[in-house]
């Protein structure tokens, strides 16, 4: 069996052996998410500790099948385990949006000092830019804007853990394709500890993966993209995990926008979200995740596509999808609409 196939297997089964353990704990430590205001979808008290058991099932399975004396390897672990212990302070004991976001920076720039940096960006005319001493603040900021990407999107059970073995996948599928040996282990490791998760935390969830989680999985996904471009130096290094993550990447856009031209903090939580607005027009907590999933999917098959068969035609399905999916959520979103109004 492959070691990548291994490495998934091990992390899925681990993860999901210590959710329950990651349970008990969050209620013991008062790291529980209770509902007090209008954009909480959930009524009861739900421990929100999950992302600790996708971390240690995805760092045990990585000191088994990863080679450890590789510096991109050392810098993406160590300074996953900084951001992990920032969500589980978050978690326990929400700390402010600047201290936060300071913690993430001092995370984010351990990759960066092992050489994991984004130095060529893809000309859409055609070849790619040397951005040289521009790296480490271009790397910063995709790192650390990733990490907070997936934080945004976890609003419903199942949406952020289910997106994210979706874009890691995608990325798995991307880097064998690419020959890029680390990279995919890194993504089978993560879409192993998310698939493990996901029986526990899918509506109805039994526990949130928290900012812990959150976190840890914008940060890596987001780590191991740049280590990928760093190796194959293609045109389509850095817009395959666009592609992977375009619907959590699409929501945070709107909503840093929207709450620019609201007056409002950008990092002020909102009910403006895609998911949010899914909810509010009808649809239930599975059919909203049901649905983002499928536009996940459809996101990830384009990406695929851009490295077998070309840009144009990957962008020519992309353009067929979203109209596709337009279309289906008018449908749904009309059903259900239909249906309120019979009852």
């Amino acid at each position: 069996m492959p070691i990548y196939l291994y490495a998934f297997f091990m992390a899925a089964a681990l993860s999901y052996i210590f959710t329950p353990f990651a349970m008990k704990l969050a209620w013991k430590l008062g790291a529980i998410d209770i509902p007090k205001d209008a954009r909480r979808v959930h009524k009861e008290p739900i421990p929100r500790l999950g992302g600790l058991a996708i971390f240690i099932g995805f760092m045990l399975a990585a000191l088994l099948t990863l080679p450890l004396k590789n510096p991109s390897v050392q810098g993406i672990l160590l300074g996953a385990m900084v951001i992990v212990g920032v969500g589980i302070l978050d978690d326990i004991y929400s700390l402010s949006p600047k201290v936060k976001l300071l913690l993430q920076i001092a995370a984010a720039l351990i990759p960066i000092l092992f050489g994991i940096r984004v130095e060529w960006i893809t000309n859409p005319f055609g070849g790619m830019f040397y951005i040289g001493k521009y790296s480490v603040i271009i790397t910063l900021f995709w790192i650390v804007g990733i990490t907070n990407t997936l934080n945004f999107i976890d609003g419903l059970d199942g949406l952020a853990a289910g997106i994210s073995a979706i874009a890691s996948i995608t990325m798995l599928l991307v880097n064998l394709n690419l020959k890029q040996g680390n990279p995919v282990i890194f993504t089978a490791l993560l879409a192993g500890a998310c698939i493990g998760f996901l029986p526990y935390n899918f509506n109805p969830a039994k526990i949130f993966m928290g900012d812990t989680g959150a976190m840890f999985l914008g940060f890596v996904l987001s780590s191991v993209a740049v280590d990928a471009a760093v190796k194959s130096a293609t045109v389509v290094a850095l817009i395959v995990p666009m592609l992977a993550l375009g619907l959590p990447i699409f929501d945070t856009a709107f909503a840093i926008i929207r709450r620019f031209v609201n007056g409002k903090p950008i990092m002020q939580a909102d009910r403006g979200h895609i998911h949010h607005r899914l909810i509010d027009n009808g649809l239930t907590q599975r059919q909203a995740v049901l649905f983002l999933y499928s536009m996940s999917v459809v996101l990830g098959l384009c990406a695929v596509l851009m490295v077998k068969i070309g840009m144009k035609e990957a962008l020519l399905a992309l353009i067929v999808g979203l109209f596709t999916f337009t279309y289906m959520g008018k449908i749904l979103l009309n059903s259900r609409s239909k249906k309120s109004e019979g009852m």
